[in-house]
């Protein structure tokens, strides 16, 4: 009887314990909500965590399908690039480890016709698909590449010439020789930094000009001479002439007449070739994301009498008018109301990338309030939670740590002009000064061997960096 009693119970037991396969175990049982802890040790109460952000793709140019400046071309295969050198190309001023980090991950992308290889993304609505670095560009195609590969450090110290006479001490002879980004016997290359004067009158003794010709002279007798501008408030790279002969050269180049072809061919290819690119953070985002503005500009005088004001010119013909062109190409979406866009002016009018932008487009510039008043007035900025694009919820910016954002970024209250010249191709007038000069049969084989173009990037100031890896800091 009693034997019977405990083999019932063990029936019991064995009814109530629920037993699993090892193969098929039981799905998890999920509270709602969770609770998560961060890494301050701050629960947050909450659904579960979501997937990776989408990630903001940039867009190179299509590819021109010819050599690329200062690259010698492989023998018998002309125009023969691959896709790294190309990305390499494009990004002069990022490391080439960075590249090819990107490379090794698959995140360097292009456009492709559908096929089974390929995946449409949902946030470009294009076929794309993964490239590897030894592949071959065609011409036309189009490379993308996540924005992480242009975000650089950001610097701490603000980047402003701290002299303030026309006799530079010693670090601050050294703080102007830090700018140089290229020298020859020909020509010197800075990346001017913002609120510096290019020109200035007896009154400014801390313009580009003054202090070049006080602390960048080296050997020469005399310092650099421009050749162009650039706004005050604006920075990028700055082209000048260390001699009679080269500043000539820059000038007419850089001037409107028709250039007249010479005997050289190389010198007419490089003249034809040259170009200088812009970034720009503007408010908004132009319909089109890629044309040509040709909008005449004139000069008014406001009530004052004294201040002058660049604008556009009307159809009637009536007042004094200047041509002006303008390329430009949005490089990716607009994020808190602002957009990246890429500018190349092919002419050289005073205030012509600011007007284009402002009154063409109907995106001012983030900083340019001589142009775009009104619409900063009517801005909201960049707010500390923003949208996710694909799900529309809600999400926290990740800042840097120990970021400071009250130096001129897209977050501070009154942000600097965000207008850069990033990029300058232009020809190599230490080699042709003496091509033109010489029969090209009598040339020395070194100078025949030296590039007939000349590039050069410069990184962007420490309140553009701010503002880019503010506005990229959600991606993945």
């Amino acid at each position: 009887m009693w034997k019977n009693r405990v083999h019932l119970r063990q029936q019991t037991l064995l009814a109530i314990i629920r037993h699993y396969s090892r193969i098929s175990p039981p799905p998890p049982a999920y509270a709602d909500p969770v609770i998560r802890v961060s890494k301050t040790n701050i629960a947050q109460l909450g659904g579960p965590k979501e997937g990776p952000k989408p990630r903001q793709l940039l867009s190179l140019p299509p590819f021109p399908g010819h050599p690329l400046p200062g690259k010698n071309s492989a023998s018998g295969q002309p125009g023969r690039v691959s896709a790294i050198s190309w990305v390499k190309y494009y990004f002069d001023e990022i490391a080439d480890s960075v590249i090819q980090s990107h490379f090794n991950k698959g995140l360097v992308q292009m456009e492709c016709p559908s096929s089974e290889d390929s995946y449409v993304d949902k946030e470009q609505m294009k076929p794309m698909r993964k490239i590897r670095p030894n592949e071959v560009m065609a011409a036309g195609a189009r490379v993308y590449i996540p924005v992480s590969v242009a975000e650089t450090r950001i610097s701490k110290r603000y980047d402003t010439i701290p002299s303030g006479t026309l006799y530079p001490n010693a670090d601050e002879i050294q703080y102007l020789q830090r700018l140089v980004k290229y020298k020859d016997p020909a020509i010197m290359v800075l990346n001017k930094p913002p609120r510096v004067p290019v020109k200035g009158n007896l009154p400014v003794h801390n313009s580009m000009d003054a202090l070049a010709a006080a602390a960048l002279s080296y050997d020469y007798d005399e310092g650099p001479k421009l050749v162009h501008r650039l706004d005050r408030e604006s920075s990028g790279l700055l082209l000048m002439g260390r001699t009679k002969e080269s500043v000539d050269q820059l000038q007419w180049l850089f001037s409107d007449i028709n250039k007249g072809n010479s005997s050289c061919k190389g010198w007419n290819d490089a003249c034809q070739a040259t170009y200088r690119r812009y970034w720009a953070l503007v408010i908004g985002s132009p319909r089109e994301k890629e044309g040509l503005i040709c909008a005449p500009l004139t000069k008014v005088l406001l009530n004052d009498g004294k201040t002058e004001r660049v604008i556009l010119a009307h159809q009637s013909g009536l007042e004094a008018s200047q041509e002006a062109i303008t390329e430009y190409r949005v490089l990716g979406p607009m994020i808190s109301g602002c957009s990246w866009i890429e500018l190349r002016p092919v002419t050289g009018r005073k205030h012509q990338l600011r007007v284009h932008c402002a009154e063409a487009l109907g995106t001012p510039i983030v900083g340019d309030y001589k142009y775009g008043w009104f619409v900063h007035q009517r801005w909201k900025q960049m707010p500390r939670v923003d949208i996710e694009p694909t799900t529309g919820k809600p999400y926290k910016l990740r800042r840097p740590d120990g970021l400071d954002v009250q130096k001129g970024s897209v977050l501070s209250k009154v942000p600097l002009l965000h207008l850069h010249c990033r990029e300058l191709v232009l020809p190599n007038i230490a080699k042709f000064l003496q091509v033109l000069d010489q029969n090209s049969e009598n040339l020395h084989p070194v100078v025949r061997l030296k590039p007939d173009l000349l590039r050069f990037v410069g990184s962007m100031p420490s309140h553009m960096k701010i503002s880019w890896n503010l506005m990229s800091s959600y991606l993945v």
